[in-house]
């Protein structure tokens, strides 16, 4: 798919991931729209780059349905979904401070899985019924996974359980949008530099940096972006996950 003048939505585009996702789609010409709960990051990102900023709750079907009308009213229909909104909190089933509340483990479900899929059955809603581009497909999805989803350590069931749902969520997707030119594809991010990362002290930065195999350093959110842009372009590329991690296998803890 070719992105020149294509609307596009980033969820989680303030920052990280999407952050970057959306500057790479802006510089190549789509109409970005950013979803994000953190307006103040995506105004500022949106007034840089010329895109629109959006509050959306992915969670919610209501407010999720009305942020993607108004980026269609703004943009067109979208063509691109870039799901990247997630979080990743560290809490064990049974520590220090007692068991996990079972809301904990909801939340982050909520967010990480079903955010994914509600944003993504509401794009889909959109593009099936556009007329196909010149390469035949009406559509691309691009959710965010996570190495955790394969070696989730200590503390990261919650997390782990979420990003191995968007896995499994991927190749049924694909199957079944098949029939309507639309393609899903995910990325399992492994150690990036977003900016809960960066925020972390050096000595902690470079520990984790030297547990990556090659190269060994944190991963630039750019180039998560970079692989979003093939995504986009390589037409065959359908139903797959993509371990974009240095070949890092994470140990239990």
């Amino acid at each position: 798919m070719q992105t020149k003048d294509i609307a596009a939505l980033v969820t989680g585009g303030g920052s990280g991931l999407g952050e970057a996702t959306a500057r790479a789609l802006a510089a190549d010409g789509a109409r970005v729209a950013i979803l994000d709960r953190n307006m103040d990051a995506a105004r500022a990102v949106a007034q840089d780059i010329g895109a629109l900023a959006i509050d959306c709750d992915v969670t919610s079907a209501d407010a999720a349905e009305a942020a993607l009308a108004r980026a269609a009213e703004a943009h067109g229909p979208a063509r691109i979904l870039v799901n990247c909104a997630g979080v990743g909190p560290a809490q064990k089933i049974l520590g220090r401070k007692g068991l996990m509340p079972l809301d904990d483990f909801r939340k982050v479900v909520e967010i990480n899985l079903v955010g994914s899929f509600n944003m993504l059955r509401l794009f889909v809603a959109g593009a099936a019924d556009l007329a196909p581009l010149a390469s035949g497909e009406r559509g691309v999805v691009v959710n965010t996974a996570s190495v955790a989803a394969y070696d989730g350590q200590i503390g990261q069931t919650a997390y782990a359980a979420s990003k191995g749902g968007v896995v499994g969520l991927t190749l049924p997707a694909a199957r079944e949008l098949a029939s309507m030119a639309i393609r899903v594809v995910t990325i399992a991010p492994g150690l990036f530099g977003t900016p809960m990362l960066r925020a972390l002290p050096q000595d902690a930065q470079d520990s984790l940096s030297a547990s990556v195999p090659f190269p060994a350093r944190l991963g630039e959110p750019s180039e998560y972006a970079d692989l979003v842009r093939y995504i986009l372009s390589a037409e065959m590329l359908n139903g797959e996950v993509i371990r974009l991690d240095g070949a890092l296998r994470m140990a239990p803890r």
